[in-house]
């Protein structure tokens, strides 16, 4: 991960009339922190390493989004002619260096699995081992783990603005500090093993991000954004980047809320931890407090 080199000086905040003391003083010290914290989150970047599991890295684009970083080419009318899909398990690449258990690299990988199965259900027919017109394939390049001890400090924090100003709608960024970051690359190829869309994808937690108090707390949010943006390229067949972002369907939002998935090879990835794991990330709980993760895992 690489940082900015320097953070622009923050002005003083002018003091309002009978706001020169007490409550006032506290507003002014939390609309600080806030700008601090985007000021200095804004300055991540995630890598885009490349693994070498693409059948091919030629006339890749830059393609980025607000927070995240990508390169990406696809053909447009080969892909949005495809009926049938097929997504084999993400993995970590052999040369990267995973600072997580094998329990919390399964939910990492089947947190981007589960999210490109939902996102790939909105336009294909989800198969499991059958012969498909796709096949998609994402490998993990790059990880760096959170400090659970910095996010447990900015919870401390938020918890402290909600009893020393009750009912201020003052928004508490996350210490900019331990923040963890994720690369992929992914690639879709037809049943001759021709490449027909790759991505690599890079992307940073930052301050506004909730985080949770596990190593792999923020790339297992990650990696979810990466398999809903390489879902959405493949289903709209242009970037997903820079454009309206369109509504989900209700089938999807319902899976996104712990309902059966539109088909059954998407079961194979788990349900959603749904209102649970929403409450779940907002308290910051690790991840495996909320998400039984894929089924294989659960049989072993």
């Amino acid at each position: 991960m690489t940082t900015c080199s320097r953070v622009g000086r923050i002005k003083p905040i002018p003091e309002a009339n009978g706001f020169a003391n007490g409550r006032g003083a506290q507003l002014r010290g939390w609309a600080a922190a806030t700008l601090l914290g985007l000021l200095v989150s804004g300055c991540a970047t995630a890598t885009l390493d490349q693994a070498g599991s693409l059948r091919s890295y030629d006339n890749m684009e830059q393609s980025d989004g607000m927070l995240t970083r990508s390169k990406l080419r696809v053909s447009k009318e080969e892909v949005l002619a495809a009926k049938t899909i097929r997504i084999v398990p993400t993995v970590f690449s052999d040369g990267t260096a995973v600072p997580f258990t094998a329990a919390q690299r399964r939910l990492v990988t089947n947190a981007a699995d589960r999210a490109l199965c939902a996102g790939l259900s909105e336009r294909f027919y989800v198969v499991a081992s059958e012969p498909a017109d796709l096949t998609v394939h994402a490998v993990i390049t790059h990880v760096v783990p959170t400090d659970p001890t910095a996010v447990g400090v900015s919870k401390g924090v938020s918890v402290a603005k909600t009893i020393l100003l009750p009912g201020v709608p003052v928004p508490v960024p996350r210490i900019p500090v331990g923040l963890g970051s994720l690369s992929l690359e992914a690639e879709a190829r037809d049943p001759a093993g021709q490449q027909k869309a790759a991505m690599v994808w890079g992307r940073a937690a930052n301050a506004f991000d909730s985080g949770r108090m596990s190593e792999e707390g923020d790339a297992y949010g990650l990696a979810a954004s990466f398999g809903g943006d390489f879902s959405q390229m493949l289903v709209t067949g242009v970037t997903p980047f820079g454009g309206v972002p369109s509504m989900p369907s209700m089938q999807r939002l319902g899976f996104l809320l712990g309902g059966a998935p539109k088909y059954p090879a998407c079961e194979a990835f788990g349900r959603a931890p749904g209102l649970v794991g929403m409450v779940g990330d907002s308290a910051g709980v690790p991840p495996d407090w909320t998400d039984k993760g894929p089924v294989a895992a659960k049989v072993e």
